[in-house]
């Protein structure tokens, strides 16, 4: 098993440029997430990661748990990562990736920057342990399909505009009150209140009066 497997590579004390320090002075930070309906793998993630860290000899200097969906914003994650920035971690551990990235891009971005701050990243389902060489070469992996997932939501996002077009869909921002000042100046003439003139072109009050206050 990919667990397993990482459990035997445990010997590696290299942490992007920091051999020289004694692996049992590295503080891990142990990030463990689960969705709002699959709360009990919780405390098994929990569990495997402190055993590892143990295996390792690091010191556990931060645990955090978040509980939400995939799309949510990772608050927890975002406050381990501040950690990270303030140089208290030096290693972040998590049971799969999806557990860290909501996406292959997000995920790339988020273990650049723990790169930058010279701070490693191991996962341990994927036996992906960015301490080691081996684990670096598959980071670079990771940016390729990384591009890859941009590009394929890039050509999407196209398709799907030619295809509005194609239907006659009007694309681009909303029309503006400016748009409609003509209209709105006509309709002012005619003796229709501002509240009334704002109901008939769904725009606000204020712009109505803003454009009518130009004109006088």
């Amino acid at each position: 098993m990919a667990v397993k497997r990482a459990f035997e590579n445990a010997k590696s004390d290299n942490v992007f440029g920091q051999a020289r320090k004694s692996a049992k002075m590295f503080r891990a930070a142990l990030y463990a997430r689960v969705s709002t309906n699959d709360q009990q793998t919780l405390p098994m993630q929990s569990r495997t990661m402190r055993e590892y860290a143990a295996r390792r000899g690091w010191t556990i200097a931060l645990q955090v748990r978040e509980v939400g969906s995939g799309a949510a914003k990772r608050e927890a994650r975002e406050k381990l990562l501040e950690a990270a920035r303030r140089r208290e971690i030096d290693v972040v551990l998590v049971w799969r990736l999806d557990r860290w990235g909501r996406s292959v891009t997000n995920l790339l971005a988020t273990l650049q920057e723990l790169e930058h701050l010279g701070v490693g990243f191991v996962s341990l389902t994927e036996a992906l342990d960015l301490t080691t060489p081996a684990g670096r070469a598959m980071a670079g992996l990771l940016a390729v399909f990384a591009a890859f997932e941009r590009e394929i939501l890039s050509e999407r996002t196209r398709a799907g505009l030619a295809h509005a077009r194609e239907n006659g869909k009007r694309l681009g921002r909303p029309a503006t009150a400016a748009f409609h000042a003509a209209e709105i100046r006509k309709l002012h003439r005619a003796g229709v209140s501002k509240s009334e003139i704002a109901r008939r072109v769904q725009i606000g009050r204020t712009s109505v009066r803003r454009i009518l206050g130009a004109t006088s």
